[in-house]
């Protein structure tokens, strides 16, 4: 069996943009993560160190089974680090990982730079 293109929206809309399947599946405020390697299923290797912190991030309504931010997200004061992947989560700090991902390119960061996804540069597909 395969999930339909119809559940598939309702379900990234139900996780990302705050509205009901009618099936009691609960909705939260996402928060985006930064990792310095795979963040496999369980969002390990989160960057660490100077003003990092996940950021609060909104999403489009899920069309065609994808979804994507609605505007920049900015981590500022970062660590020495490299960038290698993405994540979501349903907490500022411990909390669920929901999705992961590898970045486009994976970018070094010095310490104290801004580190931004443009608006519509992260995509969440469930397919």
């Amino acid at each position: 069996m395969s999930i339909s293109n119809y559940a598939e929206n309702k379900l990234l809309d139900a996780v990302f943009s705050h509205t009901t399947t009618g099936g009691g599946l609960p909705t939260a405020d996402v928060y985006v993560s930064l990792h310095t390697a795979d963040a496999d299923e369980t969002g390990s290797s989160e960057c660490t160190g100077g003003s990092y912190a996940r950021q609060q991030a909104a999403f489009n309504a899920a069309s065609g089974g994808a979804t994507a931010n609605t505007a920049v997200i900015t981590f500022a004061g970062m660590p020495a680090c490299v960038v290698h992947s993405i994540g979501v989560w349903d907490a500022l700090t411990v909390g669920n990982c929901l999705w992961t991902g590898n970045a486009t390119v994976e970018k070094t960061v010095n310490a104290g730079d801004t580190y931004q996804i443009g608006a519509g540069d992260l995509d969440v597909t469930l397919d």
